[in-house]
């Protein structure tokens, strides 16, 4: 097992936001974790990947506990989150903004090999690795901010949103994007809307309302629950 979360609770001042959440990922699969707005769903990536403290419960990381453990602790680990609205950095290149992920790492040489496989990866990044990331369009920052992650050579991935704001064909190619990714050994947990499409890239999935999860399973299951095609998937 890649990842165990165990009855976590996290709170914002007095509101309770997490609710004895559990879940858990295996090496190299694709987890979907559903809901509406306001369901928790961001502040628990944000509590993986070490920006939020849980009042109690577990996170285990590759046998590990990192519950607690600060931001930058958690991405040397390998969790790197790709955050919701992609949130590159605007006044920097395109070039400039795949360093700051590898930020992390020393070896040069690797870095720069790295860079010529997301490039590789998303052409259009290498037309413009030298504009300012705040002249992309929402696709490619959606690109620079997955290619980004991807230099710092993650073993779990969090994607938070990443078709929001997108054109259906740019939703279609975060898709396969994402596919893709995982099929080169990295596991992914997907926050979306989204819900079709969450369900039929995800292994597994989870339906987060109010804090609580209160469905689990395989995702082709989930995804044909009658409560789930009614509130998500528009059946």
């Amino acid at each position: 097992m890649l990842l165990e979360v165990r009855d976590l609770y996290v709170s914002h001042g007095r509101a309770e936001c997490l609710k004895g959440i559990s879940m858990v990922v295996e090496e190299g699969s694709v987890v979907a974790i559903v809901g509406a707005n306001g369901a928790g769903k961001t502040t628990f990536l944000k509590t993986i990947s070490g920006l939020h403290k849980p009042m109690r419960g577990s996170i285990t990381f590759l046998g590990k506990r990192i519950d607690g453990m600060p931001g930058d602790q958690v991405a040397r680990t390998g969790i790197i989150q790709v955050p919701e609205g992609r949130m590159v950095f605007a006044p920097m290149t395109v070039e400039d903004n795949l360093l700051v992920g590898a930020h992390i790492r020393d070896n040069r040489r690797d870095v720069a090999k790295d860079m010529e496989a997301v490039f590789d990866r998303f052409p259009d990044l290498r037309q413009k690795r030298r504009q300012m990331a705040g002249s992309l369009s929402g696709g490619q920052q959606q690109m620079l901010a997955v290619g980004r992650a991807l230099m710092a050579r993650p073993k779990l991935l969090l994607m938070d949103e990443p078709s929001v704001g997108l054109s259906p064909l740019m939703v279609a190619e975060v898709g396969r994007i994402i596919q893709d990714i995982n099929r080169e050994g990295i596991a992914i947990v997907l926050v979306e809307q989204n819900a079709r499409m969450a369900l039929k890239l995800s292994k597994r999935a989870y339906i987060l309302e109010i804090g609580a999860v209160t469905l689990e399973g395989n995702a082709e299951d989930i995804a044909q629950d009658e409560r789930v095609k009614k509130a998500y998937l528009g059946g």
